[in-house]
């Protein structure tokens, strides 16, 4: 028999991802009777299908940037905290640089990450070799961030899932919302087939699904869904010790001439296991999950130029994830104005992994405490109806 649905809740977290079981975590430590509701199985959306970079560099410098430090400084006594093994390394990541443009390019990006607090360098591609032997001679220079680190996405999202449990918060998958009514007295009714439950907070975690949330309560949210597809190869004996990304993407936001080409950037981890996670694509194709034959083959064009090993190692699978995308590449957090006890977590995009300590904390801190420890403006709702 399954358990019923509690009638009231201090909170009611919309989503099971890394976003909601950390914020779930979060407000359970802070002894808020919590109940979080996951429309599918645990952790089968976008936590389950991507990789666990905690990149710093990749973040634009300013409040993104400020965020992803904040996060990043959370994850160091999160095995600990959370009494789990989520895989935690911490070696730095590279970003590799391939050609003339791409070194001017990160040049730049290097400075601009420097002057906002982050220990980032530049060296040229035979120290890269030392680092990593298994660089290609075609890697001219590359960049370096010791705080840069990876997890095992799974496994982060329920270690914050299994101490919000034993918090005292309660979760019900295969529970989707199919309404929220606004009753008096600031009361949100949330509509399941399980049933209703009364709560004056509720905090929007849904991912990609976040806009149809919003739709019950009358917010437009300008969350799209951006498939990100990657590939997994077999366990190999260790080669690469950091992370990588390839400075395509970065290059790409500081010469307009490189904006549109195929080459958009790839990123390379190997996993505790040994296998290879390799990505990832950006593309806009609504819901559609599936993997195709040219996203691969540019993908394994791409890392195989990077680390010309892999070219001798078997792809074992390929899988695709929906990224909760917004168009100014920040997440949507906070309160939302006019909307009295209704928070947003989401939009994360590629980052919802990196974010999800400081993003489970800040929303705890804003509705137990009434103030978080950062200033949420920059990420609130509303800047997209002023822009």
């Amino acid at each position: 028999m399954s358990e019923l649905l509690p009638r009231t809740a201090d909170v009611i977290v919309l989503g099971g991802g890394v976003i909601g079981s950390s914020v779930a975590y979060h407000l359970s430590g802070k002894k808020v009777r919590v109940v979080l509701l996951e429309k599918g199985d645990p952790v089968s959306g976008t936590s389950s299908a991507c990789d666990g970079l905690i990149f710093l560099q990749s973040k634009k410098p300013g409040p993104h940037l400020q965020l992803a430090m904040a996060s990043r400084a959370r994850f160091d006594d999160l095995p600990e905290e959370l009494d789990s093994n989520i895989e935690l390394r911490r070696e730095g990541g590279m970003i590799t640089v391939a050609t003339e443009s791409e070194l001017h390019a990160m040049e730049h990006f290097v400075e601009e990450q420097r002057k906002h607090g982050l220990e980032v360098s530049l060296v040229d591609g035979h120290r890269a070799r030392e680092m990593e032997s298994c660089l290609s001679r075609e890697i001219m220079a590359s960049t370096f961030c010791p705080l840069d680190a990876q997890v095992n996405p799974i496994y982060l999202t329920l270690a914050f899932l299994k101490s919000a449990k034993r918090q005292g918060a309660r979760a019900f998958a295969h529970t989707p919302v199919t309404g929220i009514a606004r009753k008096g007295g600031g009361v949100f009714a949330v509509q399941t087939p399980r049933g209703a439950i009364e709560t004056k907070r509720v905090v929007n975690a849904a991912g990609v699904f976040a806009p149809e949330i919003g739709k019950m309560v009358g917010l437009t949210i300008p969350i799209i869904p951006r498939r990100g597809q990657l590939l997994v190869t077999e366990a190999l004996p260790p080669l690469l010790t950091r992370c990588l990304l390839s400075a395509g993407y970065i290059a790409a936001k500081y010469d307009p001439g490189l904006a549109g080409k195929e080459s958009q950037g790839v990123s390379i981890e190997q996993t505790g296991n040994g296998n290879f996670l390799l990505g990832s694509t950006r593309e806009f194709v609504g819901f559609d999950r599936r993997t195709t034959p040219d996203a691969v083959k540019h993908i394994v064009f791409e890392t195989t130029r990077i680390i010309p090993r892999l070219l001798d190692a078997h792809l074992i699978r390929t899988f695709a994830g929906l990224r909760p995308y917004t168009t100014d590449g920040l997440p949507i957090l906070g309160r939302v104005g006019g909307l009295d006890g209704f928070f947003m977590a989401a939009g994360h995009e590629g980052d919802g992994i990196a974010l999800s300590p400081i993003t489970g904390k800040l929303i705890a801190e804003l509705i137990a405490d009434g103030k978080p420890g950062v200033p949420l403006e920059p990420f609130a709702l509303e800047r997209f109806s002023l822009s």
